[in-house]
């Protein structure tokens, strides 16, 4: 295979601290295992993470932000989802 017909990655690191992954960047790789190996060189040369993932750029689906509103606003109305009325003790973490 051709580095110019190498697939794009998306790479998601989480970091030491974190409790989810974070996208971090792009790169280009022949696999999967490669792109995990380089997303380790680029994006954790200080040790930042613990884990990462890589996804084939192609094989992502996002929504359209020109259709925002027509996207997200039901979830408007629905103010039970969100515990913003709930009183939470100090202890609780990762909320």
């Amino acid at each position: 295979m051709d580095k110019k017909s190498w697939p794009l990655w998306e790479v998601f690191i989480r970091s030491k601290h974190g409790l989810n992954h974070k996208h971090v960047g792009s790169l280009h790789a022949a696999d999967a295992q490669m792109a995990i190996e380089n997303s380790r060189d680029v994006y954790t040369r200080r040790m930042e993470g613990i884990s990462i993932w890589v996804v084939e750029s192609k094989n992502i689906t996002a929504s359209d932000p020109n259709q925002q509103e027509a996207m997200f606003e039901p979830a408007v109305d629905k103010i039970y989802r969100h515990p913003t009325f709930y009183n939470l003790p100090d202890e609780l973490e990762h909320m």
